[in-house]
Parts: structure tokens; sequence; C-alpha cells
């Protein structure tokens, strides 16, 4: 700590930040490690995993008995050609919603095609209810009081006993809404096994990890056969650290990981994202809804669009933070893991979490501003969501991820008891499993034509509405 205290002086005399991290020689070669230039001199760190398969041979060929194998390639072509032709099996899902903001702060969600509900770990296949009826009131919800009836009526004289009727709801003004969007379209979803060569997993992790937060993910979904893919954000890890802040803003970031995705995406890709990786992977999955094949969520919090703090401790000068940054390490050992014993020490050591520079670590949080993350930006996605939290999160309340299942289409929240906001550290057994499930579910069709009947004839009476309420000032 004193070494840290005498290079926060030396850094505020000489007006220079302190030393960034730069890329390294990768010393395990054969673990997938890659280095690759995003940007001119903007360089990542990536473990990319290829597991070796045997040459798949379809039905047809087996019948012709010819043999031909699929090709992989690495190429930067969205992996449109590197797969086999056609979609992949699976279920198809109708995806029909309108998203309606009002004026005074209102957001009506509307769902009005097919609506998934499914046990992750208790059933092998999910139910599809189509139409199925949800309506969700927020607590927080009330009538504005400031939009009062235009024409108030005077107080009405109680009639005689005879002629007693029941009085009528009372009117609302109609609202006009402020911006309406429409959904239509079909999705295709299906069970992602490790055998299959068009599946690619991609790990993102949050401010302050590295790619090697995800060892125990990595190193188990490997074996199993999937092809991983997980980058070190720049200032992180081995990555290159550029010295301007400008390179660590939302969309700059957002760019690298297009580029890694890009580059390395096959025809059904899965994001996984921890923390503020969260965001980038909603982000790809909203910019690539074709080749994002399902999405996990791993403590990111509530759908709301991103905004610095203005009142943080990592607005301090860089020459501060890196003097407190024994305190700030200790201070995210004790929040991010329920418990704080040796073991959770070493996995912190091991996962080289929270030692980026600290000019790094103020530009990343200062650089969060993303005003198009809103609810109705989350609430246009299509693809299947698994949102895992840990129940002993200091980061991220609870309710920040009941308010996400309740925003998106398509998703199964999981609470891990013992875990916190590093779950996947501290629990891999368990997320490993939920993970592994996700990828394997798939849609159940079979109940659709049964209750298709039924369905039609409710339409009529049972409107699909979900009313929520936005925690943010709507203009006027």
């Amino acid at each position: 700590m004193l070494t840290s205290i005498t290079e926060g002086i030396l850094c505020c005399l000489t007006g220079k930040a302190a030393s960034l991290v730069l890329p390294l020689e990768s010393s395990e070669p054969s673990n997938g490690f890659e280095f690759v230039e995003v940007k001119p001199g903007r360089v990542l760190r990536v473990r990319h995993i290829v597991p070796e398969r045997q040459p798949v041979v379809t039905e047809d060929q087996m019948s012709s008995g010819k043999k031909k194998t699929k090709v992989d390639s690495n190429e930067d072509d969205g992996g449109s050609e590197d797969v086999m032709k056609g979609p992949p099996k699976g279920s198809s899902v109708h995806c029909k919603r309108k998203i309606t903001v009002y004026r005074n702060g209102q957001l009506v969600i509307e769902n009005l095609g097919d609506v998934l509900h499914s046990e992750i770990l208790q059933c092998q296949d999910g139910d599809l209810e189509p139409c199925s009826t949800v309506e969700v009131e927020l607590a927080d919800y009330k009538e504005l009081a400031s939009s009062p009836e235009p024409n108030p009526m005077p107080p009405r004289v109680p009639p005689h006993a005879g002629d007693q009727k029941p009085a009528p709801p009372p009117r609302r003004r109609r609202r006009k809404p402020k911006r309406t969007v429409l959904i239509d379209s079909k999705r295709a979803i299906s069970s992602c096994k490790g055998t299959q060569s068009d599946v690619a997993l991609f790990f993102v992790h949050g401010v302050g990890g590295s790619l090697d937060i995800w060892g125990s993910q990595l190193d188990f979904f490997s074996r199993l056969g999937y092809e991983v893919i997980a980058p070190d954000l720049a200032g992180h890890g081995a990555s290159k650290a550029p010295p301007i802040a400008a390179a660590y803003t939302f969309y700059a970031l957002a760019e690298d990981l297009r580029a890694i995705f890009k580059r390395y995406a096959r025809k059904r890709n899965i994001l996984i994202g921890h923390s503020y990786g969260v965001s980038f992977c909603t982000f790809l999955a909203h910019e690539y809804p074709d080749l994002v094949h399902k999405v996990v969520m791993i403590n990111g919090g509530g759908p709301t669009a991103l905004e610095p703090s203005l009142c943080s401790i990592f607005q301090l000068p860089s020459c501060v933070l890196h003097c407190l940054s024994p305190c700030l390490a200790w201070s995210f050992l004790k929040a991010g893991f329920a418990r704080q014993g040796a073991k959770e020490k070493q996995l912190l050591k091991q996962g080289n979490a929270f030692n980026v520079a600290p000019f790094v670590l103020r530009a990343m949080m200062s650089g969060q501003y993303w005003p198009e993350g809103d609810e109705v930006y989350h609430a246009e996605l299509t693809v299947p969501i698994l949102l895992v939290h840990g129940m002993c999160d200091k980061f991220v309340p609870m309710d920040e991820d009941q308010r996400m299942a309740e925003i998106l289409l398509f998703a199964f929240l999981k609470v891990i008891e013992e875990g916190s906001h590093m779950v996947m550290m501290e629990c891999p057994d368990t997320v490993n499993t939920l993970l592994h499930e996700f990828f394997l579910w798939e849609p159940d069709m079979s109940k659709t034509e049964s209750i298709k009947c039924d369905t039609e004839t409710k339409a009529t009476t049972n409107d699909i509405v979900q009313t929520l309420r936005v925690n943010k000032t709507v203009d006027k």
C-alpha cells in the first residue's frame, strides 16, 4: 500500500498517468490466446478455443455413400458462409409485440404473439402458450394528478331507492402516444449442442475484469465441444490500454466487440455477459438479430439507459484513485463475493479481476453513457434470454433483474442463493449447469395446435398488457 501511495504522489507531481496495461506475449499459445487488432494500434487479447470435431455426415450423404464434411472458417464475414446451408432445425416462434410510450412516462407492452414459459433444469423442453395473458402493474405506478378531467362533473344527487342504478365507471381521458413500436417476426429457436459446428459462445466481462474470470466456463464448455471466444476489453487483462479517455466510452468498446463478433461469429451464436458486459451483449443482439441465437445476462441490472454518476468515487483524479487502489480492491472483494475467505481472495487473484490502471478504471466508469439502451430498446429484443442473479449481490439489486425479466419478451430468471456479483467464480458448477441447460433448451410446440382454438376465442376478451412505469423523466 505504501508503494501505491508513493506512486500516486509521483503521478500528481509529474502530471502523468500511472503505467498502463500493455499486450503481453502469450506464454500458452496452445490454449488459444490470440491478439487481434480491431483498429490500428488497438489490440485486444482473445481466447479462442476450437474443439476437434469428427467430420459430420448428413443423412443424404450416408444414403448415397458419399462422405462430405463441413468446412469451418474464421473469415471476417459475419459467420454467414462457414456453416451448412439452410436454417437450423428447431421450433419457429411467432414474435409479435406492440410497444407504446406515452407522454406521461407510461410504457405499455402488448404481447400479441407467442409467450414462452419454461423451467430450466426442471424440464428439457419448454412450454409455449400462444397469446397468454400477463398483466403487471408496478407498485410505483399512479395516475398523474396533473391531468385531471377537463370538465369535472358536479356531485350527483342520490336518486330514490326504487330508481337506484349502479354508477358507471369513471371515464378516462384518452392519452396520445409519444412513440409506438411494432414487432412482427418469426424466430427459429433450437437446441445448441457442442457437437454442432455452427454454434459459438462469446463471453464478455465487465468493468475491472478480464477473460480469466470465465476460466471455469471456458474449460467446461470447450470440453463439451463448444467453440468459445472470450476477449479482454481495452485496458483490461492483456489488451492494450490507449492513453485517452475517449477510448473507453460505451460506443468505442461496443465497436471493439462488434469487430470481435464479426471475426468469430458462426450461424448460431450465444452471448454470455457479466455486469457491464451485459450491455454489450444487448447491443450485439439488437444489431445482429439473425446471428444471435440466445443471450445470458449475469447480474446485469435493469433495462435502463446508461449514464455515468457524477457523485462517484471514480470521478476523482487518477493519481488519487491510484493511492486508493488497495482500498478499492478490498471493497470489491467484500461487495463482489458472498464470503471473503482465502478461497475468494485466490479466485480474485486468478481471475485477474479489478487489476486495471486507475486511469482506465476512471475512464470506464465515466464513459458509461448509452441513452439508447432504455426499456423500449430491451423490449424490442426477440431472442431468448436467461437471467442469472446472485442473491447476495451488493452491486445489482434483485428488483433490477426482476424488472428486466418483465420487460423482455422471452426471459427466464434464475436466482442462486449462495452467489454474489461474481457468481460464475463462486458457484461455477451451478452456473455451468444452468447455462448448459439453457443452451440445450428448445420450445415445445406440441401443445400449440391443441390450444389454438381456445386462444382465438379468448383473444377478444383478454388483452395482453403489461403496464410499467418508466423510471425516468419523459419530455412532455
